[in-house]
């Protein structure tokens, strides 16, 4: 598997190929810290990451994938471009913690790189409105 980088990201121009590039094709329910999962709790809560997180999520504008257009109005998350381990937690890689690896995402976004299901993106929920359909006495 190849680096995955913002800097070749961007490069990218559609919201499709972005995808494309950064899909996992991971299993639904695969862990990857398993029972040491509150190591990365600890890595996401830290004064450093959530510096990071500020600056990736202003450079990327608040837009999925850094894309122009398709701004996250809900729960932002900042995704590893390339997975990390227990280890490189433990051993305070500087590559975590480098805005040339991570990349804002929505939460569908996220699901969708890490199972590697396209469909993910497409079902957006949309709510079809009607006259007094939040008032049902006044059918």
């Amino acid at each position: 598997m190849s680096i995955r980088r913002y800097s070749d990201l961007i490069k990218i121009t559609t919201f499709e190929a972005r995808y494309e590039y950064l899909k996992l094709d991971g299993q639904i329910g695969e862990d990857t810290f398993g029972f040491d999962r509150y190591l990365n709790q600890v890595f996401y809560h830290s004064k450093e990451w959530r510096s990071v997180r500020d600056y990736v999520i202003a450079r990327d504008n608040g837009c999925d994938l850094g894309m122009s257009g398709k701004e996250i109005f809900d729960k932002m998350l900042i995704h590893h471009m390339n997975p990390i381990t227990k280890e490189d937690v433990l051993k305070r890689r500087s590559y975590i913690l480098d805005p040339e690896f991570l990349i804002t995402t929505s939460k569908r976004t996220h699901d969708a790189i890490h199972y590697g299901d396209k469909n993910l993106l497409l079902s957006m929920d949309v709510v079809t409105r009607s006259r007094h359909d939040t008032c049902p006495w006044k059918h």
